[in-house]
């Protein structure tokens, strides 16, 4: 590196230690705090970060590099991109302020260049794995543009490798020949409340070897390792490398003249050591002791120029929690903030001047140079990285013509209508599957596409002719990701993949399937993919209690509830196969929208904005009703309901029910309307869909638009008011609890509350409760006590 280079990597270092510090400190100390909160921020993980994003932001990337900060950098990478004006200083100066910069770098709440969300700990780190994968899939592909190979990178606090998901996704790497992959860990040795563990080192270069990846430490900085090659400087250097992590927190935060003391004592007058000592000041000294490798972007810059291959690399960069600040060292730094006295000294010691703090290069001795420098960092040469992909044609999907089938058997074989056909949408969409991809009917798709490596396996059980029904064969032309038994690596390969239209400019169309109760273990991840706006297709299958003879353990409750309650997803949950087949069309272009966000006022739903689609699926064959392929049963099963059976005049009772409980639901619907007419029964696709938009409609009206009506209002406004719902789910009767808010109807809610057990379906629904003559009883102790007529069916 040339001298005026790291010159003004020096002054980008000083910048973004100095912007970051006071972001979080005009948020917590200067702008207006009426409720009394503190505002928060954190100012020592900042300054541990400066020096490792100062070489690599402005040295290392390219413009097809993706990075993963560490969430608690936040600042510095606001403060970089407002070094290079793709940040505004309105927005830096509401740092976590409404509408402001965002506390974790957020895709879809920020405005600057973030390529992966991050804030929920570890997954920002092994996202890049599968975005490195995704990208490798991608490049395999004849359809894909050739464009250059990135580096997915991963910011990563010590501490976040706490986190198990980070070990899963190393082991799918190894798997998968995992490549342009790095990680660059924070090793600072400090966490939220204390020092890590004496030779966490030696562990982390052991797991990730043991992965097949490359591990540079970086332990000293250039001043450092000048000092050693002095005379006395090696037995500095093994006092270094002794010198326990708490002891060296401690005596960073105590200063110079304790460092002197403390290395005087325990080395001793040795001649060379203390002319060594005593040729720095005690400022110098606590300069020397400080410069470690991830402190000092002339090392940093040299390891990272090393790297001269694809393998996956890890780079243990040893840092200072609080470097440069009053906070170094401390333990209880993590989310310390300076105090207006100490960020006066530390305005000084960065010679900013008093109102000038916000200026970009306050306090840099050759602006102009700074300037000139800044104009040519490659990173930024292109401008923002967002990319875009055109959409893909989505062709009509005509259910399976069985006469008695269950809605997973019925999704593989769509799959497959799609895998045979010539259309670009077959092409386009990638599967995965943690381990199950047999057992949840995705291998008809498997045998048709096959199975992606960038290495040809053969399928030995074929080549020795071993009958299977399974064509397990990988090449490069296939197109599914088989995974091993972990759901949080399913939801981030999804989400990896959702995001492929943005990172790399091609359209992917992600499918997976998981065991329904297991998208609880994974949910996480499912979160993470949805806040960053990720698209793909999720079948959960087989659902609630049907898989009965399996018990408790592989049976599902509150599915229905992740479905309605996570942002970013749209959950169905269909009985019948052409209810599938109509929302499975919908689902593939629903992925593809990229619409304003205007609600639509037919349903009040945003579907413009598109989002992912969560399908619950059974393994219960159920008889198939007659052809239904007219628009009001699409527009039906889209929005989330239909009438099964319309309420007649003066209805008494109406029965929703929704996914394969459908049988018991119109069989307790014909007993009972044996004897009380206008019985309605309700099909019920998607209690998300008519949750979410009964609520914007009510919140239509109240910013004046007084005839907005959702569709479930719709379908109840014809009931009396006297009228009662029951309604029936295999999962947790709150799933449909609400409907009865809607027209101010009694409602019995009945489902699954408690774990299952193993048996037979009839038994369990009977024991849960939701059978037909379970249903049948709570209809008529529902009307009976409120109206005093003979009930012949009560008994």
């Amino acid at each position: 590196m040339r001298d005026g280079e790291i010159g003004h990597l020096k002054d980008i270092e000083r910048r973004l230690l100095w912007l970051s510090c006071w972001m979080i400190h005009n948020a917590n100390h200067l702008r207006d705090k009426s409720d009394g909160l503190k505002v928060g921020g954190h100012q020592a993980s900042c300054a541990s970060m400066v020096s490792i994003m100062t070489a690599l932001y402005f040295r290392t990337l390219r413009p097809e590099d993706r990075v993963a900060v560490k969430p608690h950098a936040s600042p510095v990478f606001h403060a970089l991109q407002y070094l290079m004006g793709n940040q505004t200083r309105e927005n830096i100066e509401n740092f976590r302020g409404y509408g402001g910069a965002q506390s974790y770098p957020s895709r879809t709440k920020d405005t600057d260049d973030v390529d992966f969300s991050t804030g929920s700990v570890g997954l920002g780190v092994a996202i890049t794995a599968f975005a490195s994968l995704v990208q490798d899939y991608i490049a395999a592909k004849p359809w894909a543009s050739k464009r250059p190979l990135g580096r997915m990178i991963a910011l990563v606090g010590d501490a976040e490798l706490d986190e198990g998901n980070v070990y899963e996704c190393l082991q799918e790497g190894w798997k998968h020949d995992l490549r342009n992959t790095w990680w660059i860990i924070d090793y600072n040795r400090q966490s939220l409340d204390g020092v890590v563990r004496e030779g966490l080192w030696q562990r982390i270069e052991a797991i990730f070897g043991a992965f097949g990846w490359d591990l540079v430490r970086l332990k000293y900085g250039a001043l450092q390792r000048a000092a050693f090659e002095e005379p006395g400087g090696m037995a500095l250097r093994t006092w270094i490398d002794g010198c326990p992590n708490q002891l060296y927190s401690a005596l960073t935060y105590q200063g110079g003249a304790a460092w002197r003391k403390r290395l005087m004592d325990d080395i001793g007058d040795q001649g060379a050591v203390t002319s060594l000592l005593e040729r720095r000041s005690d400022d110098d000294l606590a300069e020397l002791m400080t410069n470690l490798g991830g402190q000092c972007v002339e090392t940093l810059a040299e390891a990272f120029d090393a790297i001269d291959h694809d393998r996956p690399t890890a780079f243990l960069a040893y840092t200072i929690k609080g470097w440069g600040t009053s906070l170094a060292g401390h333990k209880d730094n993590h989310a310390g903030i300076m105090n207006p006295e100490q960020m006066d000294a530390f305005r000084a010691a960065m010679g900013v001047c008093e109102g000038e703090e916000w200026e970009p290069l306050a306090g840099i001795r050759d602006p102009a140079g700074l300037r000139r420098f800044l104009g040519n960092v490659p990173f930024f040469c292109e401008g923002p990285r967002r990319r875009t992909a055109k959409r893909i044609d989505v062709p009509s999907l005509a259910p399976p013509e069985d006469a008695r089938q269950s809605t997973q058997a019925g999704f593989g074989k769509l799959l497959f209508q799609i895998g045979r056909s010539n259309a670009e949408l077959a092409d386009r969409m990638i599967t995965t599957s943690p381990d199950v991809t047999v057992s949840t009917n995705m291998g008809a798709w498997v045998n048709r596409r096959g199975l992606f490596a960038r290495d040809t396996v053969a399928d030995t059980f074929r080549d020795e002719r071993v009958f299977s029904a399974q064509k397990w064969r990988f090449s490069q032309s296939g197109q599914h990701l088989e995974l091993g038994i972990a759901e949080m690596n399913l939801f981030l390969l999804l989400g990896a993949a959702g995001l492929s239209h943005s990172l790399f400019g091609e359209r992917l169309i992600p499918v997976g399937t998981v065991y329904d109760t297991f998208v609880a273990r994974g949910h996480d991840a499912l979160n993470y993919a949805c806040y960053q706006d990720a698209r793909f297709v999720i079948a959960g299958t087989p659902s609630g209690v049907t898989l009965a003879p399996e018990g408790g353990a592989h049976q599902s409750i509150g599915s229905p509830l992740i479905g309605m309650s996570q942002d970013g997803l749209a959950a169905f949950e269909p009985a019948y196969l052409d209810e599938l087949a109509v929302i499975l069309e919908w689902a593939f272009d629903y992925l593809q929208r990229d619409g304003d966000g205007d609600p639509d006022e037919r349903t009040w739903l945003r579907d413009e904005t598109g989002g992912s689609v969560y399908l619950r699926l059974s393994t219960r064959k159920l008889d198939q009703p007659a052809n239904r392929h007219n628009a009001s049963f699409r527009e039906g099963a889209i929005d989330g309901a239909y009438w099964w059976r319309e309420p007649g005049a003066g209805c008494e009772l109406v029965i929703a029910y929704q996914g394969c409980i459908a049988p018991e639901a119109i069989a307790a619907a014909d007993r009972i309307a044996e004897f009380q007419s206008g019985v309605g029964v309700l099909a019920v696709t998607s209690a998300d869909r008519l949750n979410a938009g009964w609520t914007a409609a009510q919140r239509a009206r109240r910013r004046g638009h007084p005839s907005a009506r959702s569709q479930v209002e719709r379908l109840l406004s014809p009931l009396p008011a006297h009228c009662k719902l029951i309604t029936v789910i295999d999962g947790h009767p709150a799933t449909l609890a609400w409907l009865g808010s809607v027209g101010g109807h009694k409602t019995v809610p009945l489902g699954v509350e408690h774990f299952g057990q193993t048996g037979r379906i009839s038994d369990l629904y009977r024991h849960f409760g939701i059978d037909s003559g379970s249903i049948v009883d709570a209809a008529s102790r529902l009307i009976a006590s409120h109206k005093e007529i003979p009930n012949p069916w009560f008994w």
